[in-house]
């Protein structure tokens, strides 16, 4: 079994293997909204549900996902493995959030980075259409009505979204967690 993996090094992992900017910004965002999720389904567990979100598209830039959608996860795991992390439930969290990859969420964690992908981006969406294009412009209500207009940020999955009450959680808390998550860290969101 390989030593646990802190924040810090999955840090230095996400900034050797994803160099873009626009990924970086979008797996700290996915962070955020995990770490707030775990505040309120698995507060012992924090810093662990924080290391899922950074580290859930750490092939982004590895793996051929745009031919081969079932890649997308299990390269992950390889890196990881190479990397000297073989945590087997680190590495299901990450695949179960592209259904494509083979692993089908069933557990907390799993529900909640399958939901907390798509509403990362569909929350800045929702920003930058504020002529200030900040988070703190933000009302819940503007994310419900925007959920329920299926031509806005169509490539955030609202099924996934939507995934997140498998843990309890309504969707309507969801927001508030993902939206007050995000808003931590909008410096570095750029929101």
């Amino acid at each position: 079994m390989s030593e646990p993996l802190t924040r810090e090094k999955a840090n230095e992992l996400l900034h050797k293997y994803v160099k873009a900017d626009h990924y970086i910004v979008h797996m700290y965002a996915v962070e955020a909204i995990m770490r707030g999720l775990a505040e309120r389904l698995a507060p012992e567990d924090v810093e662990y549900w924080g290391i899922v979100g950074l580290l859930h598209d750490l092939d982004e830039e590895t793996c051929d996902w745009k031919n081969d959608m079932s890649t997308h996860g299990p390269v992950s795991g390889d890196i990881l493995r190479k990397e000297g992390y073989d945590d087997q439930v680190l590495i299901d969290a990450i695949c179960a959030h592209n259904p494509e990859s083979g692993v089908i969420a069933h557990t907390t964690l799993q529900y909640a980075i399958l939901a907390a992908d798509p509403m990362s981006g569909f929350v800045k969406a929702v920003a930058q259409i504020y002529p200030d294009k900040k988070l703190a412009s933000v009302k819940p209500k503007s994310i419900k009505k925007r959920f329920n207009e299926t031509r806005f940020a169509k490539g955030a999955n609202r099924q996934f979204m939507m995934a997140i009450e498998e843990t309890g959680i309504t969707f309507d808390e969801f927001i508030l967690i993902a939206m007050d998550s995000m808003k931590k860290i909008s410096d570095v969101l750029g929101l």
